[in-house]
């Protein structure tokens, strides 16, 4: 999958060092990755979650940082929309960022 931006991650792990390895890991399984539907994201990680508008959430580090992405399968592409801690996440519409 191609990635769209990893400056975001990047930014997020600045300030947030502990959640660099955690990011790291997650930006190379999905570079690597071919989703093709949900189905394929689910496969990949299972505690996933889908909302509109082709969001999908992911756990990252334990559940302590959520990344928020919106996925065109046809052209593999993913755009990180947000990146952040559960208390940040509370604050936002998933469905806009």
């Amino acid at each position: 999958m191609r990635i769209i931006s990893r400056r975001t991650l990047r930014e997020f792990w600045a300030k947030h060092a502990n959640a660099e390895q955690s990011l790291q890991a997650w930006y190379a399984n999905v570079k690597h990755a071919d989703w093709k539907t949900p189905s394929d994201v689910k496969a990949t990680y299972r505690n996933a979650s889908f909302v509109e508008n082709n969001r999908v959430v992911f756990n990252i580090k334990g559940n302590s940082y959520r990344l928020v992405a919106a996925i065109n399968y046809q052209y593999g592409i993913v755009y990180i929309r947000f990146v952040g801690t559960h208390q940040a996440y509370d604050t936002i519409n998933v469905a806009t960022v």
